[in-house]
């Protein structure tokens, strides 16, 4: 980071942006690669998955499996990838307020600029399944109170996700927001929105930002409208989360590149497919292997670059 921004955490990036009134466009992001594309691509800010995380580590669905440690170290390695603040999935956080404490300053140390927490019951499960469980209200609001507590940087943002929509309604649900935007939550999540109305309703119910979780982003879903951006300004959301599109996207290459593949093995004739892979170059790219390059023209002895390049260049 250059300029102004310099001496700025990236929780105070991220606050700033949130106060400016600037629409949030967050992909959801799961690995090193995701991050980067997604920071290489122009977006400012980027989201984990935990549903995505979980997938990607474990190779099971989104059912509360993935452990605090995991997540946190995971995390960790993704925002010291990149310059843009990452907001992370903390799922329920992890048990009652008191483990919200520890669990909230657990991200803050890792480097991120803010946490979901969200209201199901544990082990919860992806938003968007069947068979969810809210824990009552009044507790959710502890663990809220409990994370605004331990952050030691105020900036920290704090993202109170209720999933309470699909067992109390519209009536229920706003007023769990009100309750949790009481407590000190900066931003409300309500997931697996409805409607259109059910998002103006939330919106005016919250009276702090609302992040909405669109999904796949450019691709339809049953569980929530695939709603367009300036609508979703017009009714007054603040940001969006992207949290499967990115895997989507990935799942879908792979398993093009795996099907031409298993063909190769079969027939012996041999593929040249640019259009489905990026190079070599490319990927060194990404990973900053120019950077590296770079720090061992500086730092290694004339000896050591010959032994690994040979002769300089220029010499």
């Amino acid at each position: 980071m250059t300029g102004s921004t310099a001496t700025k955490s990236k929780a105070r990036i991220y606050r700033d942006l949130l106060e400016s009134g600037e629409f949030i466009v967050s992909p959801g992001v799961y690995d090193g690669y995701s991050a980067l594309l997604a920071q290489d691509a122009g977006f400012k800010t980027a989201a984990t998955s935990g549903a995505a995380i979980a997938n990607a580590l474990l190779g099971m669905e989104d059912v509360g499996v993935l452990g605090l440690s995991e997540n946190v170290a995971h995390c960790r390695n993704i925002a010291r990838a990149v310059d843009i603040p990452l907001t992370c999935d903390a799922d329920t956080g992890y048990g009652n307020p008191v483990n919200v404490y520890f669990t909230t300053q657990l991200f803050e140390e890792a480097g991120v600029a803010g946490i979901n927490i969200e209201d199901q019951v544990s082990p919860k499960r992806c938003g968007h399944m069947p068979g969810k469980e809210v824990v009552p209200a009044e507790e959710m609001a502890k663990k809220i109170e409990a994370a605004c507590l331990a952050r030691r940087d105020d900036a920290f943002v704090i993202v109170a996700r209720t999933d309470s929509l699909a067992m109390e309604g519209i009536e229920g649900a706003m007023a769990r927001v009100r309750l949790y935007a009481e407590a000190g939550a900066d931003m409300i999540f309500p997931d697996a929105v409805r409607s259109e109305d059910d998002i103006a309703r939330i919106v005016e119910a919250a009276g702090v930002p609302v992040t909405v979780n669109m999904g796949f982003g450019i691709r339809e879903r049953p569980t929530s409208p695939l709603v367009p951006i300036p609508r979703l300004k017009a009714l007054g959301v603040r940001r969006i989360s992207l949290p499967r599109m990115l895997p989507a996207a990935a799942i879908k290459g792979m398993k093009e590149a795996l099907r031409i593949m298993r063909e190769v093995a079969d027939t012996g004739v041999p593929a040249n497919r640019p259009d489905l892979l990026v190079s070599i170059d490319e990927i060194w790219s990404l990973m900053g292997f120019d950077g590296i390059r770079a720090l061992e023209e500086k730092l290694l002895v004339t000896s050591a670059l010959e032994a690994k390049y040979g002769a300089r260049r220029g010499d």
